[in-house]
């Protein structure tokens, strides 16, 4: 059976408007370092900061609207994202495909309270140019 490797990162949301704050309290105030969000995603409601020297991130994001955010995650970093895949649909548990990070194989689904969960497979760094998933 495939492996959790890791938590590979935290998303929590932030109010429209909120980038300065986010970064002068999670950046100049906690010390965390701010690094480049993936081209595919409006780095404009987005920031990722390091966490730890592990790869983890913290991931904020502005959602507009009142009420539990969907954007608001916990992800969970395996070995063998087709793996799970099948594991979690052969279970029974819905899987929720989503638009693709580069290098960042993933899928979302749900606990039994509704808190949402992404399963991804880092295959590399999201700025370096895409690796194939090896055949099994």
């Amino acid at each position: 059976m495939s492996n959790i490797v890791r938590l590979q990162h935290a998303s929590i949301p932030m109010p429209p408007g909120g980038n300065d704050r986010a970064r002068e309290f999670y950046g100049s105030r906690l010390g965390l370092k701010e690094k480049s969000v993936p081209g595919s995603l409006d780095e404009a409601k987005i920031i990722w900061f390091d966490l730890g020297s592990d790869g983890a991130e913290l991931h904020l994001f502005t959602e507009d609207g009142d009420g539990p955010s969907p954007g608001q995650h916990v992800c969970i970093q395996v070995d063998d994202i087709d793996a799970w895949r099948k594991l979690l649909s052969g279970k029974g548990i819905a899987i929720e495909e989503t638009e693709a990070i580069v290098n960042r194989p993933r899928f979302f689904t749900q606990d039994p309270f509704g808190n949402r969960l992404e399963i991804t497979q880092v295959l590399g760094d999201y700025n370096a140019p895409p690796v194939e998933i090896a055949a099994r």
